[in-house]
């Protein structure tokens, strides 16, 4: 059948852990040019003999492969590779002691930037990476921070169960599965933090702790939205869920007719069944093609008539350019690509969220297109199963929003992405900080309206009160604002005498 056609057709696609072989002990033996590279911020020799041979130092032939992130470059003074919980405990005292800045790694993906640094300390949690299913009949199942999701769907896949995640498998379970979990089967099976029942979890004070809705209930429902502000964890239990082969779905449209496209494609996703997640790449007209979109389109189940029946709507959307289609075990749409982040990609990103696409936002995205400072705006379906959790079960408290939308740009067109992002911020409600890249603590608010950020601010106060995990869209204890203002207010005084 032709691209241009109204059915979708559907073909038919014909425990990791990584462990050195360095044990715990004395440090290795580093050259007098090794030792010169060493940062004047820390005492390398102050550092447990537990963590000597799982630490890199600037000076190390492994250095250049754990410095940066997938999007930002770094020179952190250290890289501890933990392999345990004992191994976070250590690290993050030593770091403390050294009054270093502390960043935690698990994938390394964050677009903020925030799990590198220059100067300090960074926790690498990637040899942390089991996958285990603990009881297959009630879908439970322990991952540890370091796993990538595109192992985990592997790992999985053999059990007939899934855990939705996001869109890309290279992705570490530890960022994603504290901030929120946005993936191809959101509205089908809602976040990754709605499965979350239990997470071990390594504290300020160096404490280990196991947090469910009977232990430390607060600091359970503080970790799933805003875990990074709270501690290490260091592994999750989850409620895993059946899943066979899914519809998958891309199909390329002509988008020059902008905002009726975003409008008529929305109002296909409110429309379809929870069994359909969309979500849509636009970008900007070059070298003379049109604006084009891309939709990716994910069916969960198998039942490859009711899929076309439900999919085949979106060739409606506009002028399709090309449409392919498959039936697809899960884990084939998440697999995970062997990338070195050396710091590449796009570093500014802004990220809100949408009641509903209406012809007002997508006027001003189709402004953003037009304009061609802007190379990727993106969309995420949410509804279905994301609005059955209540507000208030955890630190994610948007259960009305129908789209996630995420703008970037290079950064010589921050100021026109900034402009453009003003005019499209009065359409919002809300933000999911994983997509956002600007730290102002205004943007708090978007993420944690209130009463969210007051509760966790005396949360934070709680289990974080000299703000050690700082590095992560920082809230800050209750009590610290007025604490410094006092301060202010006493220097003052007593220079005025």
């Amino acid at each position: 059948m032709s691209d241009h056609g109204h059915e979708l057709l559907l073909g038919t696609f014909t425990r990791e852990r990584a462990r050195s072989g360095a044990g715990a002990g004395t440090a290795p033996a580093r050259s007098a040019v090794a030792l010169a590279r060493r940062h004047d911020t820390l005492d390398y020799d102050a550092l447990p003999p537990s963590l000597a041979r799982k630490a890199i130092e600037p000076g190390d032939r492994a250095y250049d492969d754990v410095r940066h992130t997938y999007t930002r470059t770094g020179s952190p003074a250290l890289v501890i590779q933990a392999e345990n919980a004992d191994d976070v405990a250590a690290a993050l005292a030593y770091a403390r002691s050294q009054h270093a800045e502390i960043a935690v790694r698990s994938g390394g993906h964050g677009i903020s930037g925030r799990s590198t640094n220059n100067g300090g300390v960074v926790i690498d949690l990637s040899r942390m990476n089991a996958v285990e299913v603990l009881d297959r009949a009630a879908g439970r199942i322990r991952v540890e921070p370091g796993a990538r999701w595109g192992h985990v769907a592997r790992a999985l896949a053999p059990y007939g169960l899934a855990m939705s995640s996001g869109d890309y498998g290279d992705v570490g379970v530890g960022g994603l599965a504290t901030a929120g979990g946005l993936g191809y089967l959101a509205r089908r099976h809602g976040l990754t933090i709605d499965h979350v029942t239990a997470a071990e979890i390594v504290v300020a004070d160096g404490r280990r702790l196991r947090v469910d809705a009977e232990h430390h209930p607060d600091l359970f429902w503080a970790i799933r939205g805003a875990g990074g502000n709270f501690g290490v964890v260091t592994a999750f239990e989850l409620d895993a869920y059946e899943v066979g082969d899914v519809a998958y779905a891309t199909i390329t449209v002509d988008a020059t007719d902008t905002a009726g496209f975003l409008v008529e494609w929305a109002r296909l996703v409110e429309r379809a069944p929870r069994e359909i997640t969309s979500f849509l790449s636009l970008f900007p007209a070059r070298r003379g093609a049109p604006v084009t979109a891309q939709i990716t389109l994910v069916y969960a189940g198998d039942d490859v008539e009711a899929a076309q029946s439900a999919l085949s709507p979106f060739l409606g959307a506009g002028p399709v350019l090309h449409q392919q289609a498959q039936l697809v075990p899960y884990h084939l749409i998440v697999t995970p690509p062997e990338n070195r982040h050396q710091g590449h990609g796009l570093e500014n990103t802004r990220s809100g969220l949408l009641e509903h696409l209406t012809p007002e936002a997508a006027g001003v995205i189709e402004e953003m297109m037009r304009s061609g400072d802007i190379p990727i705006v993106q969309f995420r379906s949410m509804g279905g199963a994301v609005h059955d959790v209540p507000a208030d079960a955890m630190a994610w408290p948007h259960r009305t929003q129908q789209f996630s939308v995420l703008a970037a740009a290079t950064p010589s067109r921050v100021p026109a992405l900034n402009a453009s992002w003003a005019r499209l911020y009065p359409q919002l409600n809300g933000m999911y900080l994983s997509f956002e890249t600007d730290t102002h603590p205004d943007r708090l608010l978007d993420a944690f309206p209130e009463p969210v950020l007051t509760r966790l601010r005396a949360l934070k106060a709680e289990w974080d009160p000299d703000d050690v995990f700082n590095r992560n869209f920082n809230i800050t204890p209750a009590g610290a604002e007025e604490a410094v203002g006092a301060e202010e207010a006493a220097a003052s005084a007593g220079g005025g005498r």
